[in-house]
């Protein structure tokens, strides 16, 4: 091989050596340990720490979560109560997965998609990202540190002959003064100066926005803190989206609240066209007995009361039903008439009376629908054992009759509208908002601020002169450009400067 090919060569080396590894070298940083200690066997503990540092582990949980999150949007969830209650879901499972996705269902249920942010293999995977970002943060940190406090200043000569931004000129004048000026033309440029002296002349360092790299770690630790405001939001929190509330009746909300609702009326306007144009409901709260609020509330115009938010969610008409075995009232509330018939003839509403092991459809013939079996003003009764697809009874009744079903006394009492609520409770959410808030600032440091940085070499020259030399990267800053120009600019003297 020649000698000036044999040059090329271990030029190409010196340049891979100094700019390969990026942030690393130019801060004489030893790469990650997994590449450092290739080949050596390393112990189960750092292997886990390897493990949760590498880039790769985080790609896959963050796409892995994704494809999770996706489903359970995708998927249709079963409410909180189905999930508090067996039976319940029993029923509500029945009624949608099982007809919406049929083969499919059984199977959908036993990987817990129906439930997919309350399995613990989400809750698992939602953890260890969190440890895996917390471990880069604590990985990255102290490099970022010593960058920002304790930068390498000297730089080898292949450095300047092979930077992306590079200078060299003479000035006449010593070294000591041209390095002077090299830290003048720094501080015009609105550089950080540093320098040490050489066996003949200076190396000197310039930098700007030292501090911005540690929007990294700030964005970091963003995604730990929304994290926990989600985990807040889950164990301290509740969202009822299936709230039902009659018009002119008082229901308790539950969950601990000591809160109860009354709907005192509810209005809907409608465009020409027949699309909702607003819906309102005159809402009042109480707590422990006592009136708090009283409010209408919309869409986005929620009554909160504390951290409980009361938001106008759907209405309906809805049947008022009575349950009782002898003197004692088994169950007596409005059944919401949520569901529609495949043909759209029938609305239905149901309701599981657990202490029984029973649960039941209540049909009605949907409005402007004409049904010889569904008079007017009527509604058909269907019995169920939980769990079984026979009905044990079927019985239709009219305003104010009663029937005997399964040892039961089923009262079909009245027709009412009903407004519908989502309530809820989120603890967590100005946790979310801190995390969110640190993860725009994070994100502005990194990307509006880059940490822009510079080498100078000094040294004096045979004739008196003294030959400067400076070097820059500017990967992924396309802004550092003028910036070197400028600094040229403020150091070049051109009635004093004597180019080669």
């Amino acid at each position: 091989m020649s000698s000036h090919a044999k040059e090329r060569t271990r030029s190409r080396k010196e340049q891979v050596d100094v700019f390969d590894s990026g942030v690393d070298v130019l801060d004489d940083v030893h790469p990650e340990p997994e590449r450092r200690h290739r080949g050596r066997r390393t112990n189960p503990l750092e292997a886990v720490w390897n493990f949760l540092i590498s880039m790769r582990t985080g790609l896959w949980l963050i796409l892995i979560l994704g494809l999770l999150t996706l489903a359970g949007t995708m998927i249709v969830q079963a409410t909180p109560d189905a999930m508090a209650d067996p039976e319940v879901y029993q029923a509500w499972y029945e009624n949608g997965p099982q007809q919406k996705y049929g083969g499919w269902a059984p199977i959908l249920s036993a990987l817990g998609l129906y439930n997919v942010f309350g399995t613990w293999y989400f809750r698992a995977l939602f953890a260890i990202l969190a440890i895996s970002i917390l471990a880069c943060s604590i990985n990255r940190a102290p490099r970022l540190w010593r960058t920002a406090t304790q930068p390498r200043i000297a730089m080898r000569e292949a450095f300047f002959t092979h930077a992306p931004l590079r200078a060299a000129f003479d000035l006449p004048m010593d070294a000591e003064a041209a390095a002077e000026r090299v830290r003048e033309g720094l501080h015009k440029a609105h550089f950080r100066g540093v320098g040490e002296p050489a066996e003949a002349g200076a190396d000197l360092y310039g930098d700007k926005f030292r501090w911005a790299p540690f929007g990294t770690v700030i964005a970091h630790i963003s995604f730990i803190i929304i994290l926990l405001g989600f985990v807040v939001s889950a164990s301290m929190g509740f969202r009822d989206e299936q709230f039902v509330a009659p018009v002119g009746v008082q229901v308790e909300v539950g969950h601990d609240t000591g809160m109860s609702v009354v709907a005192h009326s509810f209005h809907d306007d409608y465009y020409e066209n027949g699309q909702p144009k607003d819906y309102v409901s005159d809402l009042e709260v109480f707590v422990d007995g006592q009136s708090v609020a009283r409010q209408q509330i919309r869409v986005n115009e929620p009554l909160i009361i504390g951290d409980v938010w009361f938001h106008q969610s759907f209405f309906g008409i809805g049947a008022d039903l009575l349950v009782t075995e002898g003197d004692q009232e088994v169950f007596k509330e409005t059944v919401s008439m949520a569901w529609r018939s495949n043909d759209g003839t029938r609305t239905i509403g149901q309701l599981t009376i657990p202490s029984k092991n029973l649960s039941a459809y209540i049909v009605q013939a949907a409005s402007g629908q004409v049904l010889p079996e569904l008079p007017a003003g009527s509604l058909a009764v269907e019995v169920y054992r939980v769990g079984e697809s026979e009905p044990l009874g079927v019985q239709v009744l009219t305003q104010g009759q009663s029937a005997e079903l399964e040892g039961l006394t089923w009262t079909f009492e009245r027709n009412r509208q009903y407004t519908g609520i989502t309530i809820k409770r989120d603890p967590g959410s100005n946790i979310v908002w801190v995390g969110s808030a640190l993860l725009v600032i994070g994100s502005c440091l990194v990307f509006f601020l880059p940490h822009r940085r510079v080498w100078g070499r000094v040294r004096p020259n045979a004739d008196g002169t003294t030959r400067v030399m400076l070097g820059a990267p500017n990967k992924r800053d396309p802004g550092m450009e003028p910036v070197f120009a400028e600094l040229l600019h403020h150091i070049q003297d051109d009635d004093a400067q004597r180019e080669r």
